[in-house]
């Protein structure tokens, strides 16, 4: 056997070997044919992406801490924060209460 086809023959059977578990037989890499298998055809949601809060229940929940707070400070950073909101006029009532 020649030395020169022995160096070509043994370089191409590492690369084959080498290249095994990075691309099969096909063409695509390992980690396409395993996200592909994951990939059951429905979009899904990222994890880290959290779900959208009701911004009703946000201001709800934002009033009952001012009002339990129970300081005029409290009720007028809310009523500055939402003063278009139904839950600002009774935060209004609050205050004016407070104030007696």
């Amino acid at each position: 056997m020649k030395r020169r086809l022995l160096l070509p023959g043994l370089f191409g059977a590492l690369i084959a070997l080498v290249g095994l578990d990075h691309l099969p037989f096909g063409g695509l890499p390992v980690m396409v044919e395993k996200a592909k298998a994951d990939d059951s055809g429905k979009a899904r949601r990222a994890p880290s992406m959290p779900m959208a809060r009701d911004p009703a229940a946000a201001v709800a929940e934002e009033y009952e801490a001012a009002r339990r707070t129970g300081t005029p400070e409290a009720l007028e950073l809310f009523i500055a924060r939402h003063g278009d909101d139904p839950l600002a006029e009774k935060a209004r009532a609050e205050l004016k209460r407070l104030s007696r």
